[in-house]
């Protein structure tokens, strides 16, 4: 059994394995990756700002995202999802990645939620949730939030290209949207969500 559920201070020992693998997954894949300290992530976990994913008894790391508000909070950014790799293939992305969702629904009713990815199955979740592709100016102009892509290798492009596109597909979900359709509109009325 795995468990998702809000990261909390009880947490703060997994610190190290997240950002490990983190950084071990873009190695893999080949791409960027915005890196964060222990005390950012420490930080995520004491404030109810992050996810965690837990299998089995021995309660084994398995995944991890973290949200963070950006531009006085009208932007809400859901970053760092990771799954170990034993553990994909079952769901596990969607789920923590739905929980992060609904995490920033719930604290930041109001906020656009937004992300940047260059993976596909990301893509495709974040599609199922609500989100949109939008170009780069869609997303906050917060310079603290650009300035996190500092340790990507792929920031120079970025910068060569003033911030209008990257490497990363920017995605938006607007809760304003909503007022067209709600994205749980077809969802079974059998199917309950807590």
């Amino acid at each position: 059994m795995i468990k998702v559920m809000v990261a909390s201070e009880s947490h703060i020992p997994y610190v190290q394995i997240i950002l490990d693998t983190i950084e071990a997954a873009a190695k893999v894949r080949g791409t960027g990756i915005a890196r964060r300290t222990n005390e950012y992530i420490e930080q995520k976990m004491r404030e109810g700002k992050a996810i965690i994913a837990l299998a089995g008894e021995e309660m084994e790391f398995a995944g991890f995202c973290y949200i963070e508000t950006w531009g006085n909070k009208q932007f809400v950014a859901n970053s760092g999802l990771i799954v170990v790799d034993k553990f994909r293939g079952k769901g596990l992305a969607k789920a923590i990645k739905k929980r992060a969702f609904d995490l920033s629904r719930e604290k930041y009713p109001n906020s656009k939620i937004f992300g940047l990815t260059t993976g596909v199955a990301v893509m495709k979740i974040n599609t199922e949730l609500g989100y949109r592709p939008v170009p780069y100016s869609e997303l906050t102009d917060d310079e603290s939030f650009w300035k996190g892509c500092q340790s990507c290798v792929n920031y120079p492009i970025l910068e060569s290209k003033n911030r209008r596109f990257c490497m990363c597909t920017g995605m938006l979900f607007d809760p304003n949207d909503l007022k067209k359709k709600d994205i749980l509109d077809d969802i079974d009325k059998d199917i309950i969500i807590e």
